[in-house]
């Protein structure tokens, strides 16, 4: 006579606790990368805030050196500027400015507003941020007018530098 299965029951606890420990440990797994992933949006938007304050200021000095630090060096990067209308190189860009903008220029101040929004992958980020720049020309006139800034940086070593930079004003309405 073969035993009866109704009289054994079958123990269903302890064989089944292992898949309420896999569900545990891929959920504590998924709040970990999630509470990572924020802590990193978080960190980004502290340092890159703090990138774009501080090259508002170095252009802001008037000195081309203050702000080549931002820059990477690389002849073969574009970027674009409010006058004329691209550089090649950073090589290009520093006499450039200087001779279209800064030697004409008695004071200029760079600001950046407060609606920077930061996307990075990787080494790669980039930046968009509205910002407003006044300048009081040599020849009397003056300058107040709002910037549309995207910049896009890549780490390099230690240090995150523009690769391309777009900054242009709205046309009037």
């Amino acid at each position: 006579m073969s035993p009866n299965p109704l009289a054994y029951p079958r123990d269903a606890g302890p064989r089944h606790h292992w898949s309420v420990y896999v569900l545990l440990a891929f959920l504590g797994g998924l709040l970990t990368f999630a509470g990572a992933r924020a802590q990193q949006k978080a960190s980004d938007q502290a340092t890159f805030h703090k990138l774009i304050d501080d090259y508002c200021a170095a252009w802001s000095s008037g000195n081309t050196t203050n702000a080549g630090k931002f820059y990477a060096k690389d002849d073969s990067l574009t970027f674009y500027d409010l006058t004329p209308f691209s550089y090649q190189g950073w090589k290009e860009y520093e006499p450039g400015v200087h001779k279209n903008f800064l030697d004409n220029a008695v004071s200029a101040s760079l600001t950046a507003g407060k609606e920077l929004k930061v996307t990075r992958h990787g080494n790669i980020a980039w930046t968009t941020v509205p910002m407003h720049i006044t300048a009081k020309m040599k020849d009397g006139k003056s300058i107040d007018a709002g910037v549309r800034y995207t910049g896009i940086w890549e780490k390099r070593g230690k240090s995150w530098v523009l690769v391309h930079e777009h900054l242009s004003v709205p046309l009037s309405d």
